[in-house]
């Protein structure tokens, strides 16, 4: 039982500090952590296409292009047709956009995507093995949690202040049913 707690305890250090990471890339940017990931990818690769940084961030094209859609009306990137070819479009960072970098506190990418990146490839190997074998013990798993941005996987503030007020209709209408009673 003590090893389980020990992991259990490792977990728990594990998503807090990702939570806390997210938490604070909201706070001092007003975006949340894929779109400062998204952000500096476009900020590194000018003329990155939708596609292109779909597959840095591995996620789906249409998570990608809502992605962008959000951070276009954000005003810290600009998408351009390319003038050979008009299906083709390129993403480029604002000066906005460049600005919510500066303030954004690292890494980019996020805690735990850096972590994995500066792992050796053996250890890596080794923590998908035992990742995988973990997940196999999982009665209840939600697979289609392998294409969601990390960052996403927790409500950004405006997202938690909206729960309590839709928890509280549902609520709300069944005392005025009790009271007409």
């Amino acid at each position: 039982m003590e090893r389980i707690h020990a992991v259990l305890q490792q977990f728990r250090v594990l998503l807090r500090s990702i939570k806390r990471h997210y938490q604070s890339v909201e706070q001092r940017t007003s975006m949340g952590g894929s779109q400062v990931w998204a952000l500096s990818e476009i900020g590194a690769n000018p003329d990155l296409s939708v596609g292109e940084l779909a597959r840095r961030l591995a996620i789906h094209l249409s998570t990608a292009s809502n992605l962008v859609g959000r951070m276009e009306e954000l005003g810290v990137v600009t998408r351009e047709r390319v003038r050979q070819d008009q299906r083709v479009v390129r993403l480029r960072i604002t000066e906005a956009g460049r600005a919510a970098l500066r303030r954004a506190p690292g890494p980019p990418v996020g805690l735990l995507q850096q972590a994995l990146l500066d792992m050796p490839p053996a250890r890596l190997t080794a923590l998908r093995r035992e990742l995988d074998a973990l997940l196999g013990q999982m009665k209840r798993r939600d697979a289609r949690a392998h294409a969601a941005l990390l960052a996403d996987l927790w409500p950004s503030a405006d997202d938690a202040a909206a729960i309590p007020r839709a928890a509280a209709k549902p609520r709300a209408a069944k005392r005025k049913a009790a009271a007409k009673r």
